[in-house]
């Protein structure tokens, strides 16, 4: 079975699931914002959450959208403001997920992203849904990644 892990990571927790991933055997796609963040954690909260509420698409730099062909398909994304930051926001909307056996690796510092996961009922509700919380900080939240066998 080919196996596809794409991701965003802000801060870093999305690129210690990665790690993980690959020694799991998937293929591994990050996706980069085109756009800067603030330097500030504040304004960061402040613009990543309000760009988050409205729904925002950021453009990706070099995003390879073509999963054709992988069998299964894992979607690691933070949550900000309950909710899927931009580049999670354009992975979902390039990427033809199809008929794809999809799980959603969710990492977040507090929270379960209520409307994250109510978009994700909506759109693919045979999708299964994994929560991390801060996995670079609780190693043993990566414990949880054996639910994908």
């Amino acid at each position: 079975m080919n196996r596809l892990f794409i991701y965003y990571s802000h801060t870093g927790n999305g690129d210690e699931v990665a790690l993980r991933m690959k020694e799991r055997g998937y293929e591994v796609r990050k996706a980069v914002e085109k756009a800067k963040m603030p330097k500030s954690f504040f304004l960061q909260m402040l613009v990543g959450g309000f760009r988050a509420g409205i729904h925002q698409k950021a453009r990706l730099i070099g995003f390879d959208d073509d999963v054709a062909a992988y069998d299964e398909i894992v979607i690691g994304s933070p949550i900000w403001n309950g909710r899927f930051p931009p580049a999670t926001n354009a992975i979902l909307d390039r990427t033809e997920l199809g008929e794809k056996k999809l799980t959603f690796l969710l990492y977040s510092g507090s929270g379960t992203g209520k409307h994250a996961l109510k978009k994700i009922g909506k759109d693919y509700p045979e999708a299964k849904v994994i929560f991390l919380q801060e996995p670079k900080k609780y190693p043993a939240e990566f414990d949880k990644l054996a639910q994908l066998d």
